[in-house]
Order: C-alpha cells, then structure tokens, then sequence
C-alpha cells in the first residue's frame, strides 16, 4: 500500500494505491474518485468489532455513523482519493503497533485495516470544553489518516505544553492532558475572548491544526443570509 498526499496547504487529499488483496478504510463520504476495479463496502464496523453501538458512538465523536471500506476485485491493484469536508492539510501518521493515537472530534479521514477504531469517552471535562467529549481511538499498526482545519504542525513533547482545545487534531496516549480556563478568572478568559485549552504532560507527539473550525463556524453563521421556508 501506498498514500500519496496530494496538494499542499488548504486543499489537501489523499491517494490511496492498494495491492491486490488490501484494504482501506474511510470515514463515509470522503470518497472522491476510485478505479474501477475497486468496491466499496459500507458498514458500521472497524475490524469487525461494534456494529451498530460503534457507529453511534463515533456520531457522537463528531464523526460519520458510517465506515466506507475499499478493496479491489480483480486481482490488479486499484486506487482510491480521499478527501476531507473541511479545507486543510491531510497528514499520514505510520502507527508502530505501540502506542494509540487519540483522534479529536472530526479530524479521523481512513486507516488501513492493521488499525482499529475505538471510541473513548472524556468525561466531564470534555463537555466542559465544549468540544466533542469522545474521541476516537486508533490502534494497532498500520496507516491512519488525519485531517485538519487549516495547517498541521507536529511537536513532540518533553515538556507541559498548552494548546487551545480547538486545535488539538490528534495526539499519543502516552499524553496526559487536564482542561482549564484561559487567565486567573472567568472574567479575564472571557475579556481575551479565549475559552478552555489543554494543557499536557508526559511523552510522545501531537498534531495540531491553525485554525479551529468551531469558531469559525461561529463567525461565520451570523453573516449568512436566513433560510427560506
């Protein structure tokens, strides 16, 4: 298997290249070309683990009920683009079979089949944040794809680190993390027009993107014209 990410920036996809008897999959919906020889398989399933409560607990990661899966019939290899809803960079992260990958809500685009889907609730604290209080965990080894909201930059961490829960895309498990307030009060989180961030210990890496698509859509919304109807 091989993925090409083509454009750079804004407008990232993805091209998957699939060898006879491989398959990948999706997040439904994301499919924008195929070769002809591949076929798609629709189903709640990752690795055949959750039916239909695992499709409903990534709806409420913020992600598709649906998973889409791809694999070519003939004996040829075939390939499959994929593409995410928002406009931002895709990124290939190589899972080691190690360590899991906690995704954010909306930011899981497809990963072969050595992954394996798994939806973790936050607690409290993640209804607190305002942001999607499970995240979707990937494990095993193999291929995952992600996607973000503007540019992805990777650190690794050695040291506490602070980031907006806005722009977190995806992080190791060996990554604690607490959720606090912006300032010293509430007042002064909201005089700086800031909201909660995530503040994390520990070891390993984490993607973040530039923009936060929740704001966006908060300053966007008033601009649009009324609905008819």
């Amino acid at each position: 298997m091989n993925i090409e990410i083509l454009g750079e920036g804004a407008f990232g996809s993805a091209l998957v290249q699939l060898s006879p008897g491989e398959k990948f999959a999706s997040e439904s919906g994301a499919l924008y070309r195929a070769s002809p020889n591949v076929d798609i398989d629709v189903t709640t399933r990752s690795r055949s683990k959750g039916g239909f409560l695992a499709g409903v607990k990534r709806l409420l990661a913020g992600e598709n009920f649906f998973l889409s899966t791809y694999s070519p019939t003939d004996g040829q290899g075939g390939e499959v683009g994929l593409a995410p809803t928002h406009q931002g960079e895709v990124r290939v992260i190589e899972a080691d079979g190690h360590t899991p990958w906690m995704c954010t809500g909306g930011s899981y685009l497809g990963s072969s089949t050595g992954i394996e889907l798994d939806t973790q609730f936050q607690g409290l604290k993640g209804f607190i944040s305002g942001e999607a209080p499970w995240f979707i965990k990937a494990s095993g080894s193999g291929s995952l794809l992600v996607t973000a909201f503007g540019r992805i930059t990777e650190m690794t961490v050695n040291e506490p680190l602070t980031v907006d829960t806005g722009h977190v895309v995806a992080f190791e498990e060996t990554l604690q993390y607490t959720i606090t307030k912006v300032g010293g009060s509430w007042m002064q989180s909201w005089l700086a027009g800031e909201g909660f961030v995530m503040n994390f210990t520990g070891q390993g890496r984490i993607l973040t993107q530039s923009h936060n698509p929740t704001e966006f859509g908060r300053r966007l919304g008033p601009r649009l014209p009324a609905r008819q109807g």
